[in-house]
């Protein structure tokens, strides 16, 4: 199964992230990355055209997921699975502190 959020910088489409069996993938996306003023959504994860790779949620993600009392309003609200790290960002990163957010990419949008 997989699953894909469109990350955005300052409510402008950046780049892809992507959760499959083997792990997680993070590419942006070739308009933003024509963009004058497109900027790295971390410092972990400078702009390029090469798509980030890792077994695991990539750290600057992870830490946009709520935690402790808040995260627990959220696993409990939404009945979530608090291992679940994909499924925590695609529902409690929508509208985040900063200029990044993640939304689900819903079935047949990409």
């Amino acid at each position: 199964m997989t699953r894909e959020a469109t990350v955005y910088w300052d409510e402008i489409a950046a780049g892809v992230l992507s959760e499959q069996d083997a792990g997680y993938t993070f590419q942006y996306l070739d308009a933003y990355l024509s963009r004058a003023e497109g900027r790295a959504v971390s410092f972990t994860l400078p702009l390029q055209v090469e798509p980030f790779v890792s077994k695991t949620m990539f750290p600057f993600f992870d830490g946009l997921i709520p935690e402790g009392w808040l995260l627990d309003v959220a696993v409990q609200t939404w009945k979530l699975d608090p291992r679940d790290r994909m499924g925590l960002l695609l529902t409690c990163c929508k509208d985040c502190i900063g200029a990044v957010s993640v939304t689900p990419v819903k079935e047949g949008e990409r």
